[in-house]
């Protein structure tokens, strides 16, 4: 089985933020990001992978037998949008996601140009939603 390449490293988040992030918009929007998810999830900040800033940890297990560790929430400020990565499609979430602002959203995150495009507020209750579903379903190991 491959293995994943979401690991937690021991990589510097400030000096990846400096590095990888292309304008000081995205910069100040990293910054503000850790000190919202390290408050709203009680977690340092950690890189995982070579791009992805996460908080907390919990491992997973899926039917196909697929197993490993991933943040409990996590962001990164890639070139042309910031992925958030945070649960989108769990009932009753749909009223926060509706009124979250100027976004898209893939498969597994929501994509955001600058963090003052979205209510923040609305952001905050959908990492507390991700939060709690995410340890219902798998449990915490930080």
């Amino acid at each position: 089985m491959a293995k994943t390449k979401t690991a937690e490293t021991s990589k510097d988040v400030s000096e990846f933020i400096l590095e990888f992030t292309d304008s000081e918009q995205k910069r100040q929007d990293s910054r503000d990001l850790i000190r919202l998810m390290e408050q709203v999830s009680g977690f340092r900040a950690n890189m995982w992978g070579p791009s992805i800033i996460g908080f907390g940890k919990y491992h997973y297990k899926y039917a196909s037998g697929h197993e490993g560790d991933a943040p409990l929430l996590g962001f990164s400020p890639r070139k042309a949008a910031i992925s958030l990565y945070v649960s989108t499609g769990e009932p009753g979430q749909e009223t926060l996601i509706n009124d979250l602002g100027k976004f898209t959203m893939g498969k597994a995150c929501i994509y955001i140009k600058k963090l003052s495009d979205i209510n923040q507020d609305n952001l905050v209750k959908l990492m507390k939603n991700t939060l709690i579903l995410t340890r219902e379903k798998y449990g915490s190991t930080d």
